[in-house]
Order: C-alpha cells, then structure tokens, then sequence
C-alpha cells in the first residue's frame, strides 16, 4: 500500500498530539504538515507548524481536523479547492452546520463522527436497538464525563447516542433534546432524552445511557483508559476514506453497520 500523506490540524491540541504520536507507530503514514489556527515558531518531529492555508496542505491526501467549528469550516472550504479527503472528529457543530457540512462531501469524501473509538460506536448502534426495542414506554437519559478541560457539553458523544436514540424511535433528534444539565449529582428521566455532562480531573471519557420504564432500568455503557484508541480509530478511518468517492461517512458505515 502507497503511503497517505496526512495532514494534522490543531497539532498542539490534546488529540493532535496524540495523532501525530500515533502517526509515527503506523507504517501506512507520512506526515506531510502540521497545523494550528496562530502561528507558531516550533517543530514537531522535525515539521514546522504552519497556518491552514492552500500552500500548506497541498502535499496531502487527507486532513485529520480535531479543531473547533469555526476552524473546521475554514479547513473544509481549502479542501474543497484542493480536492482532499477530510476526517473531522471535532464536535460542537449546530444544526445549521451539520447542513453545512454535508453540502461539503457533495465535492470531497468526509468522514465525521463525534467519538472515533470503535467501542462507541458499537455502543451507539446497540444504543438504537434498544430504543427501537424498548419503544414508546420506556424513558431515556445521558449521562457523560470528561476531563476539566473539555470546554463543551453535552459532548459530541453524547449527542451521538442521542441520535441513536431517536433512530431507533424514529423521531428527529433534535426534537428529542432534552434539558442539559451541568456537574450534577442527579438529573431525571424524561419523555424527551435529558443529558448530564461532568467535567472533573483528567477522566479521558465515561458515556452511560439508561432506559427506565419506572420497573426497570437498562444501562449501556462505555469506559475510555488511553486517548491512543481515538486516534488509531481516526487512522482507521483515513484509511477507509481512501478509497471513497464524495460523500458523508461516518465510523458506522467504516465498521459496516446496517
């Protein structure tokens, strides 16, 4: 297999640093540039950090974008221009820029997911089976807990297994939202789906959904110990992409889920 020559943006982020030392364990890589949204004088593994810009990703194939929006959508538009691939792990995305984003893949392949870890996503298509199972009786809730430096919440993940949710209920999701509560102790079941976000010391990440039907409780969940399970899911997923045509993917369609 040629080597992909990747590009890693938000470098001096928690995941991008955690990319790039994944990087360096996989033979199927070469990492052609390093990016950050102020410019920095300093290297990482012999690569200067640059600004996003055409000049800069013009020797990739794919971008791997763990940024923020705002960052994302400046990313996407350079691209588009330039025709490469795109694996986007960062989360926060209003509705209007989901919408945005898949006018997006209509011109490249994007793969996006708001958790990369192959254990979430099967937690999220377990996540509809029980919804569409339990159906109409049984009430829902999220609970999630991150690192104190996480700025928001509920987090990408969260809301991924709220649309699993809401799949398996066949309901818009954004319709099912909830109350969003912040560091509490507690929080209720609702008819719509109510989310509880902690964020405290350096926990990589805890995502927990239960059903309740006032008689019983059904708990799904996921525990992260090493942040390397994100970024060697990303690496799996600029693999994938690879060989795609434009269009919006997701890890779902990466493990084959119908």
């Amino acid at each position: 297999m040629k080597k992909i020559n990747l590009a890693v943006t938000g470098c001096l982020g928690r995941m991008g640093q955690q990319i790039i030392k994944s990087v360096r364990q996989d033979k199927d890589f070469r990492l052609v540039a390093i990016t950050e949204n102020k410019k920095k004088n300093k290297k990482i593994s012999g690569i200067k950090i640059n600004l996003n810009n055409e000049q800069t990703f013009k020797k990739a194939n794919l971008i791997i974008d763990f940024t923020i929006p705002k960052c994302t959508f400046q990313i996407l538009k350079i691209a588009t221009r330039l025709k490469k691939r795109v694996v986007i792990g960062t989360t926060g995305f209003t509705k209007k820029e989901e919408n945005l984003i898949k006018k997006f893949s209509k011109k490249i392949p994007i793969l996006k997911a708001g958790n990369m870890s192959l254990g979430i996503n099967l937690l999220m298509y377990l996540t509809e089976i029980t919804s569409s199972s339990l159906g109409k009786n049984f009430l829902s809730k999220i609970y999630e807990i991150h690192h104190k430096h996480k700025k928001d919440y509920p987090s990408g993940t969260a809301l991924m297994l709220g649309k699993g949710i809401a799949e398996g209920r066949k309901k818009n999701f954004y319709n099912l939202i909830g109350k969003k509560y912040f560091n509490k102790k507690d929080f209720p079941y609702g008819n719509k789906i109510n989310f509880n976000s902690i964020r405290k010391g350096e926990i990589i990440g805890e995502h927990e959904v239960k059903f309740s039907s006032g008689k019983e409780i059904i708990t799904l969940n996921h525990e992260a110990f090493d942040r390397a399970l994100y970024s060697e899911g990303a690496l799996s997923a600029a693999k994938w992409l690879m060989r795609k045509k434009p269009g919006l993917y997701s890890m779902r369609d990466l493990m084959n889920f119908k």
